[in-house]
């Protein structure tokens, strides 16, 4: 059964019955409205930002936004709650870079376009750190 039919619009203006049907569910609204929570602090966008470009680990993040490393693993560690960077561990070392997913790829091509540049290695998807 459609939203539509659910609920009696106060008014028929010829589609809603048609956008309802492919409206996504109210939970991936709540988790794309997390994903942009994220984004809405200028540090953590940097850090994404980074992140998009090259791999690094916690204390070159924070030297690169000039911040203590325990703040800047508090930042990643939203970051990676929301499935946007990931991390791999080599001895000691923990290394961050940005998630091979859909949304954190498109998110990297956005956040070149609103800087209006492209990205230094050339191309949006992750191959490029590995």
């Amino acid at each position: 059964m459609s939203t539509t039919q659910l609920i009696q619009m106060p008014h028929n203006h010829g589609d809603l019955e048609d956008v309802l049907s492919v409206m996504p569910k109210t939970t991936d609204f709540l988790a794309a409205a997390d994903t942009f929570r994220q984004l809405g602090d200028g540090t953590r966008l940097q850090i994404l930002w980074l992140l998009s470009h090259s791999e690094q680990c916690v204390l070159n993040i924070a030297a690169a936004v000039e911040m203590s490393a325990p703040a800047v693993s508090h930042h990643l560690k939203g970051l990676r709650q929301s499935g946007l960077i990931i991390s791999r561990r080599s001895g000691k070392e923990v290394y961050y870079t940005l998630s091979d997913t859909k949304e954190a790829q498109l998110l990297h091509a956005t956040i070149d376009a609103l800087f209006e540049i492209t990205c230094p290695k050339g191309v949006y998807t992750h191959e490029h750190t590995k």
